[in-house]
């Protein structure tokens, strides 16, 4: 077991599973079904991943770079044979709640099954009737680029053996119907875990710090429970309503990862699911304490604050006030003041473009400083900006930027 489980880490890789085509379903959905589907698939993001070429929504073949090699996502539209389009119902449905295609392999636990597990077969169906909607689109998908043992699918039922719970979310009666809903779009569809949770040495989720930040990449999805320093405790329900439709709010923006979710999923999703969102999200207690942190050396913060005034002080004010919803606040800035500063390191070596939606669209920018600035002139900023006006965040180092520009 020993040697095995190593194996099953590495088998963690972001695809979803090739699949061999079966008799489709004769049914003709009804339109609202169709409508249905097209808000459920919006709210699980599904174009993000599994759009390439943005003439071929769907079409998969989107390139993933992983420490272990190279991935591409799957063709969802309904052509006979790079698509779904020859499965049969009970086929998708068993590809998304259980993570195993028509011809029986093992998908990998990053095309989330692992949450879409908890979806009700109402709502499977009507993506299902969304998808055979789209245009067919003729996309052979490259094969995985991974290392052996990688390429041996059948290692993944161990890992489902261990660490995948199959079965429906079902409704807590003591919460209301708002609270439940919001739970489903965030535990199933929108399947926020699979960024917001850490995870342990085999990429499962640790359960016991269900949406306490986790490092996806080389950025940090910041907590969603009510931390005070790094989580959403000082979030309004309005504060998040806000930042999901617009990917920003009065407190901060959405950028890397979290802009494409925005763009491609929360900012078209309808009101009252965010609002449900929001509601569930706020109504989660702290998880995992937050660690204490030392102050930094009295020099690296007096270098850092040198920085600051040459190259930050011209958007950021003095005071780190900034412009809100256009150039961030950084007092109390909960993602600035997270465990790993990761994201941080990242917005500042290659500068950021405020997400542009229908109800944000004011653009803003952030220049890129990975050539202006030394190794350690980014980790006294970024150190100086994590420990000021209040705020509280461990000390960056030199070598920790330098492994980020990697």
């Amino acid at each position: 077991m020993r040697a095995i489980l190593p194996i099953l880490f590495l088998c963690t890789a972001f695809i979803c599973g090739d699949a061999h085509a079966q008799s489709p379903s004769a049914a003709k959905p009804s339109t609202e079904t169709i409508e249905h589907g097209k808000a459920v698939t919006d709210a699980g993001g599904c174009t993000g991943c599994h759009t390439a070429d943005p003439a071929k929504p769907f079409a998969g073949g989107k390139r993933i770079v992983t420490p272990f090699g190279a991935i591409y996502s799957f063709n969802l539209t309904p052509d006979g044979d790079t698509g779904i389009g020859a499965w049969s119902d009970e086929d998708f449905r068993r590809a998304l709640r259980e993570g195993v295609t028509p011809d029986g392999s093992r998908d990998y636990p990053a095309c989330p099954y692992p949450y879409f597990t908890k979806m009700t077969r109402d709502d499977i169906q009507a993506i299902r009737a969304y998808l055979a909607t789209l245009t067919p689109v003729h996309n052979p998908i490259p094969s995985p680029e991974l290392r052996w043992p990688l390429n041996h699918r059948i290692l993944m039922r161990g890992w489902d053996w261990l660490f995948f719970r199959p079965g429906i979310l079902l409704p807590d009666q003591q919460k209301s119907t708002e609270w439940n809903r919001g739970r489903y779009l965030v535990e199933g569809p929108g399947h926020c875990g699979a960024c917001h949770t850490p995870k342990n040495v085999f990429g499962a989720d640790r359960r016991t710090r269900a949406l306490g930040g986790g490092l996806v990449q080389d950025q940090f999805a910041s907590r969603l429970d009510a931390a005070e320093r790094s989580g959403l405790k000082s979030w309004s329900a309005d504060d998040i309503v806000e930042y999901l439709q617009s990917g920003r709010n009065g407190r901060s923006n959405a950028s890397g990862l979290m802009a494409e979710i925005v763009r491609d999923s929360t900012s078209i999703m309808s009101d009252a699911d965010i609002r449900a969102i929001a509601i569930y999200l706020k109504d989660l207690p702290p998880g995992e304490r937050e660690p204490n942190v030392l102050p930094p050396p009295p020099t690296q913060m007096s270098d850092g604050e040198k920085v600051y005034k040459s190259a930050c002080i011209a958007c950021h004010e003095a005071d780190g006030s900034g412009a809100p919803r256009t150039y961030p606040p950084l007092p109390g800035n909960a993602n600035l003041q997270s465990a790993v500063a990761a994201s941080t390191l990242r917005i500042i070596l290659d500068g950021a473009q405020t997400l542009t939606t229908p109800r944000a669209p004011n653009p803003g920018s952030m220049p890129a400083y990975a050539d202006k600035l030394s190794d350690q002139e980014i980790a006294d900023v970024t150190t100086y900006i994590r420990n000021s006006w209040g705020n509280s965040a461990s000390a960056v180092t030199a070598a920790q930027v330098a492994k980020a520009r990697k």
